[in-house]
């Protein structure tokens, strides 16, 4: 007997079944990312306030940040893994290795391993995202290294990255939001 996926628990709100609120909220984030709300954003849709808020800093987070490209999507597929958020993985893949994040630094993310070769800003923010999300705080000697390679801007955009990708994690891990099979990339569940 094969188990089935678990029921989606908060899927995307029909635009007919909306509030005024939610259409309102709706319409706001389509406007900003040229799409409609989708992923931990239809989740939160049921709170538009919330959702219109952590949209404004995923806007941050996501595109604007001072971190290089491939750092910042490699945090981001370090939180999908610490959380098995196939939503976020399965997005996210495409756009680390469009960043130029390397094919075996990310497999050796999704198997919850040290990648063996990386660059020396990679290091940096893996061993301070690693640390952040397992000891749920950093060393002073991996903070010392993060802060000389990226700033005090570039310790809270990591900082936030892991934050904001959890708190997305979270939404869709509640909701059990499934995993987007146009995108493919999906992460192994980690024994309990």
């Amino acid at each position: 007997m094969t188990k089935s996926a678990p029921t989606d628990r908060l899927p995307a709100i029909p635009v007919q079944k909306m509030t005024a609120d939610q259409k309102k909220a709706a319409e706001e984030f389509e406007a900003g990312r040229g799409y409609p709300p989708r992923g931990p954003f239809a989740v939160m849709l049921r709170s538009p306030d919330v959702m219109l808020r952590a949209k404004a800093m995923g806007d941050y987070l996501r595109f604007r940040n001072v971190l290089p490209k491939n750092v910042s999507e490699m945090v981001i597929l370090m939180t999908a893994r610490e959380w098995t958020q196939q939503y976020e993985w399965s997005h996210h893949y495409k756009f680390a290795l469009e960043a130029g994040l390397g094919k075996p630094i990310i497999e050796a993310i999704a198997e919850g391993r040290r990648p063996d070769s990386m660059s020396a800003a990679e290091a940096d923010a893996y061993d301070f995202t690693i640390e952040l999300h397992r000891h749920r705080s950093v060393s002073d000697a991996t903070y010392a290294r993060a802060l000389k390679q990226f700033g005090e801007q570039g310790i809270i955009d990591l900082t936030g990255l892991s934050g904001y990708y959890t708190f997305n994690a979270m939404m869709m891990n509640v909701a059990r939001t499934p995993l987007d099979e146009a995108h493919g990339a999906t992460l192994k569940h980690f024994p309990d």
